[in-house]
């Protein structure tokens, strides 16, 4: 069949859009996912992502890995289907939507997205790291020289090696000034480094202000794809009204044969 797709990116992290309000996309074949995904035989992104018909809210996100199978949340994924969604003109400037891991509100304004994430309740404190869930698990460490770190090879060992298969995200991370920090992450599913990740930055923002770092509540992350911002409220347990912030760009649209 012919398929078509749109692309879009959000400080790098990029993505396969596909309108599935007919479910038409065979969406059990991984392998077809993958070979979309794939920057020398296919189109080529991080992920893949279905936008589909919900009873309830304007419209569902089914987001897909690189690797074919169905993914957690997708911070910067999401952010992005919502700017596909107003290409489709079906919302104007918000929008309410279903994910893997509940409801999402989010706003557009031009191509700056802000959107919803859920409350996290618990951050927890190793040795050297923290992890918490920000609708994908997330290891959150610091390190010195954040430039030159090998985060394909040191990520992989943490991603298999400290959480087994299931694994986790694994977020090195730099302070840059009181209220800003520099971040680069290894994803599970892509199993590389990517240029962002909207869930990580997320993860990033909470810890630093759980441990004391920045007293700020309104944080500047820079990932290598750009710069992206988390605004959030301190809660009786953990974080509210927790917010990712930033661009959502369109790319390119074609066809596919498939």
């Amino acid at each position: 069949m012919k398929l078509p797709f749109y692309k879009y990116q959000g400080t790098g992290n990029d993505f396969v859009m596909i309108d599935n309000r007919k479910a038409v996309f065979p969406r059990e074949s991984q392998e077809l996912v993958a070979s979309l995904c794939d920057r020398r035989f296919g189109i080529g992104a991080d992920g893949l992502i279905l936008l589909e018909q919900d009873e309830n809210f304007d419209f569902k996100m089914v987001y897909f890995n690189s690797n074919g199978k169905e993914g957690s949340m997708c911070g910067n994924g999401g952010r992005c289907l919502i700017a596909f969604a107003k290409e489709l003109q079906l919302i104007d400037t918000e929008a309410t939507f279903s994910a893997i891991d509940g409801v999402h509100l989010a706003t557009i304004e031009n191509d700056i997205v802000s959107l919803k994430m859920q409350d996290v309740q618990e951050i927890t404190k190793r040795k050297n790291h923290s992890f918490l869930n920000t609708g994908s698990p997330h290891h959150v460490q610091f390190v010195t020289d954040l430039e030159n770190f090998n985060v394909t090879k040191e990520g992989a060992k943490l991603r298999f090696g400290l959480y087994g298969e299931n694994g986790s995200n694994i977020n090195f991370v730099k302070q840059l000034s009181p209220d800003s920090f520099s971040v680069r992450t290894y994803e599970r599913g892509v199993e590389d480094e990517t240029l962002s990740c909207g869930t990580g930055v997320t993860a990033v923002a909470l810890v630093v202000h759980h441990l004391g770092i920045c007293t700020k509540t309104y944080i500047k992350i820079t990932t290598l794809g750009g710069e992206l911002a988390v605004k959030f409220d301190s809660a009786s347990k953990g974080y509210k009204n927790i917010y990712l912030i930033g661009p959502a760009k369109f790319v390119f649209k074609g066809t596919i044969k498939c």
